[in-house]
């Protein structure tokens, strides 16, 4: 399909020059292919999208209107002479990604190894180069081809019917001619300068003038000329808003019109000539495909084949279409019986000589308790491949101390053996949630590394789909089910511990889970590139894994005398609400018993809105009392009390002194990298994420999270950072420009919407900043403003009307999710929602207000993620070793640290938080963080 004419010179004896825009082949290849590895671990994404992409182009066109000469250009750097004519030229645009950036010299090496001629000057733009050695060849005489699709470049082609300039667009098959610039811009190519001078480009931030796009551009070009004819005829025009714009942009016009002029006149570093097209000689090409281990295109080349050790390079990727999914080798059923108990040294040297061969192993530790801190190492076990799998008992015995203990390697001389292997980067080693195992081992001054977790794999993949513990992912995957530590252990009073399980059984459990997990790796892994989950994992979840296990090591100093102060306070708090709450019932019953409230509020207070579940009994719920309280009773309001200060005493105040751990005297929770689905952490034992942010009682319960003697505790918080997020993903200019200035933004808001600020506004402004990101209902927020429904749809229109890409957004977002199924942060983390066309309307709704906020607090969550895996490197970097990150709750990390450190520490984690997006992400909103200190977590706010 083309446009243009071929001309009807015969192109045997008519020299034909294409002028590849390397640099859009660069970035197309980046975008449309997923994150790739090549076999030394490299990001080669753009790579390999790049060499097939050449490889086809040269393929192809010596098939079909081969060129006689070839050139790739390519930008040298970001600067240009341009940036010194307008200071704030492609100001906005964001750095290469982090793994795009390597890729850069290993791009022009794949250049080279096909034996082209690369083009890349100081001060100019590939696009300069391209207009300079375009303009000197039809000088010749020759005919040219740009392979490009930049606008841009659309301007050398010549106006002409027989243009001897036309360009190739290789992604959609088409060559493009003057009817196209026609029918794309409304003009000739002739025209398409002052055209692109009118309308700006908000790409390479050149203003144009306000209000004008390629329509109004075209037409006012069409009807006067050029753009200096326009803006002779601005003051004639009549009245309105784009005759204004004009006159107030005049020289911001004539700018813009030089910023878009190609440069075609610079000078030449090779000749035409040297352009020429040879055969493409075999042994550079070689060598750079069996370097990288691009297996595929050595076979097309023909002839041998590298060994990859990471396959997602190797199989055959077009350049429309990202690479199908690999299919994992079969592997033979799981056999129990194949596995060994490895009881001695020598033994144990098979084994890890086996790992290093095989390059990859998975790896996981038994132990006798689930507290990774303290817990000791019974044994660990190993596998190398299907079926292929060991147990290294280190710590069994039956506890009785007249019994006599099963032969095994004593724990230090087997870990001695085995931390080489565990530390060797040679060697890949995989778990499942290996945070534990890497903080049992941190006892040992063990570091495992490098390694793969098949836990955040799999959620990285599918988070929402199902869980992602080894037993549930083993029968989703394998078809297998594993035997459970319950049927070896017990239960109750009766159960014992692992290190007390019989050898022949210990064997079987564990040498199975390390079987299993490397089962699983295998078929996880080569989903991961295909499905785009590479790019999540490496940038910001694996990366954690080794953080968070530290954090967890480390733990929190808590103060057990406040604690118990508090749970006695609660107690006593407890039993007068109790009193109150049995006069208004008029009898005694039990608070805690949801069938007894039930009685009493429905039954003989005859309450209105009792409704009865498929039980018989009575909903008691948060909701149904919150109502109740709203209607004025006060007995449902004193229950409510009761419950948050009952709830509170057991999970927090009586819980914590139980947890607080005997050997170090701190309390160790832990975090999930898998347990919110947006991809937040979450915390269990304590649940770090529920404590109470603004009550009094959650503030008395932060108290008690003390710094040690000669340290204080710092907090960093980011200010409203879902708010910012939104700003930005919407492009909503208005709050933007709020955020840019440092303005309060619900005063912004109250003044958007009520025209006035005062504290009820910017409260109702406050609540509905914050609503409307998680999709609220006219009537979810008629109860939160405690206004009727019309009020509050009014309320939400004016919103939307103030703020219309919000609104776009939402719309967007929902449309895409029930088209695919699930949504995307800005670091490319899906979340699956499978009840968004769920014939119940509850669920509906439900899964489209997740939907909506899923992507704002899920890029929320890499960024706070981002920010720790580089926390503790800038640290050390800045020599404040004694600097401990203690906890991330939401939005906020937790440090404790010397007190002559906090000054230094403060402006190491702010500059960390704030820039904790970039390169990966460019936003258009600063990130603020809000830093305190003080002897205790509550004060540090």
């Amino acid at each position: 399909m083309t446009d243009a004419d071929s001309s009807s010179t015969d192109s045997t004896k008519q020299k034909h020059l294409y002028l590849v825009d390397g640099s859009a082949y660069i970035f197309r290849a980046y975008h449309r292919l997923p994150p790739l590895t090549n076999i030394h671990g490299e990001p080669v994404g753009a790579v390999y999208g790049y060499t097939t992409m050449l490889w086809k182009l040269a393929d192809e066109l010596h098939k079909s209107d081969g060129p006689t000469h070839m050139a790739v250009v390519l930008d040298k750097s970001s600067q240009s002479f341009r940036n010194e004519l307008y200071s704030e030229y492609k100001a906005h645009r964001p750095e290469p990604p982090e793994d795009l950036r390597p890729q850069f010299p290993m791009i022009r090496d794949a250049t080279r190894a096909f034996s082209l001629p690369l083009i890349e000057e100081e001060n100019v733009e590939a696009d300069d180069m391209i207009a300079s050695y375009t303009k000197a060849a039809v000088a010749e005489g020759w005919k040219v081809t740009i392979v490009s699709s930049d606008k841009d470049l659309m301007q050398l082609i010549e106006p002409s019917d027989d243009s001897r300039v036309d360009m190739l667009d290789t992604m959609k098959n088409v060559r493009m001619g003057k009817a196209t610039v026609e029918e794309k811009f409304g003009v000739g190519p002739e025209k398409l300068g002052d055209v692109l001078g009118l309308m700006g480009d908000s790409a390479d931030n050149i203003p144009g003038v306000p209000g004008i796009g390629p329509k109004t551009a075209s037409k006012l070009i069409n009807e006067y000329g050029d753009i200096e004819a326009v803006l002779a005829a601005a003051p004639d025009m009549k009245k309105s808003k784009m005759k204004e714009n004009i006159l107030e942009n005049i020289e911001q016009a004539r700018l813009s019109r030089v910023l878009v002029t190609l440069k075609e006149d610079c000078p030449l570093p090779d000749t035409l000539d040297s352009f020429l097209i040879k055969d493409i000689p075999d042994a550079p090409l070689r060598e750079f495909l069996t370097h990288h281990g691009f297996n595929s295109l050595l076979k097309k080349l023909g002839g041998g084949q590298a060994e990859p050790q990471n396959p997602d390079v190797d199989g055959s990727i077009g350049d429309s279409a990202p690479p199908a999914a690999a299919k994992p080798v079969e592997a033979p059923a799981i056999d129990r019986s194949t596995y060994e108990c490895v009881q001695d040294l020598e033994t144990l040297d098979i084994w890890i000589d086996r790992a290093r061969t095989r390059g990859v192993m998975a790896v996981d530790v038994e132990t006798d308790s689930l507290e990774s801190v303290t817990a000791r190492v019974v044994g660990v076990c190993m596998a190398t491949g299907p079926n292929e799998a060991c147990y290294i008992p280190l710590g069994h015995g039956s506890g009785d101390m007249f019994a006599e203990s099963p032969k095994q390697i004593a724990t230090d001389e087997a870990l001695a053996r085995l931390k080489p292997l565990l530390e060797d980067d040679a060697v890949l080693k995989v778990g499942q949630n290996l945070k534990y195992d890497m903080t049992v081992l941190a006892q040992h001054d063990i570091q495992i590394t490098p390694f793969d977790d098949t836990l955040v794999m799999s959620f990285n993949l599918d988070a929402g789909l199902h869980g992602h513990g080894m037993d549930e992912l083993s029968k989703l995957h394998l078809g297998h089910e594993c035997i459970s530590f319950k049927s070896l252990t017990g239960t109750g009073k009766k159960a014992i511990t692992f290190a007390e399980v019989p050898l022949d059984k210990a064997t079987e459990y564990a040498a199975e889970d390390a079987d299993v997990t490397l089962r699983l790796w295998e078929i996880l892994r080569l989903r991961m590139a295909p499905e785009q989950a590479t790019r999540v994992y490496q940038m910001v979840d694996r990366p954690l894994v080794p953080v968070i296990a530290k954090m967890e090591e480390t733990g929190v100093l808590v103060d057990r005398e406040e604690l118990a102060r508090l749970s006695r306070s609660f107690a006593e708090n407890m039993e007068s609400l109790e009193k109150e709450i049995h006069a208004l019932a008029g009898e005694t019953f039990s608070i805690g018993s949801p069938k007894q409230l039930g009685e009493i509020l429905f039954g003989k207070l005859g309450l209105k809105g009792g409704k009865k579940g498929k039980s018989g009994q009575y909903s008691t719920d948060v909701t149904v009392l919150e109502r109740l309280a709203g209607d004025g009773e006060p007995i449902a309001q004193k229950v409510v009390d009761w419950r948050q200060l009952s709830k509170l005493k057991s999970t927090y105040t009586d819980a914590l002194q139980e947890q607080i751990n005997a050997k170090t005297g701190r309390v160790h929770t832990s975090y999930s990298l898998s347990g919110a689905q947006t991809g937040r952490l979450s915390s269990t034992e304590p649940n770090l994420q529920n404590i109470p942010i603004r009550t009094e009682i959650g503030r008395q319960i932060r108290q008690a999270f003390v710094a040690a003697p000669g340290n204080v505790i710092l907090a960093a918080d980011y200010s409203q950072i879902e708010l910012r997020l939104a700003a930005h993903i919407a492009d909503v200019k208005t709050l933007k420009e709020a955020f840019a200035a440092g303005e309060d933004i619900h005063n912004r808001t109250a003044q958007e919407l009520f025209a006035t600020v005062d504290r009820d506004t910017r409260g109702r402004a406050k609540t509905i900043n914050f609503a409307i990101l998680y999709g609220i209902s006219r009537w979810g927020l008629a109860k939160r403003l405690e206004v009727d429904a019309d009020e509050a749809q009014a309320m939400i229109d004016t919103y939307f009307e103030r703020f219309p890409g919000i609104n776009r957004y939402i719309s967007e977002t929902l449309q895409a999710a029930r088209e695919s199924g699930y949504t995307e942060t800005l670091f490319g983390r899906k979340t699956w929602f499978e009840r968004l066309k769920s014939a119940n309307q509850t669920e509906r709704q439900g899964s489209e207000r997740a939907a909506i906020n899923a992507p704002i607090q899920g890029t929320s969550a890499d960024i706070i993620k981002r920010a720790m895996a580089r926390m503790l490197p800038a640290l050390a970097e800045a020599k404040l070793p004694a600097v401990k990150m203690l906890m991330q709750v939401h939005d906020e990390l937790v440090f404790e640290l010397p007190e002559s450190d906090v000054a230094a520490a403060s402006d190491v984690i702010r500059t960390v938080m704030s820039g904790a997006a970039e390169p990966a992400v460019k936003l258009s909103v600063p990130l603020d963080v809000d830093i305190g200190t003080g002897k205790s977590w509550d004060e540090a706010h």
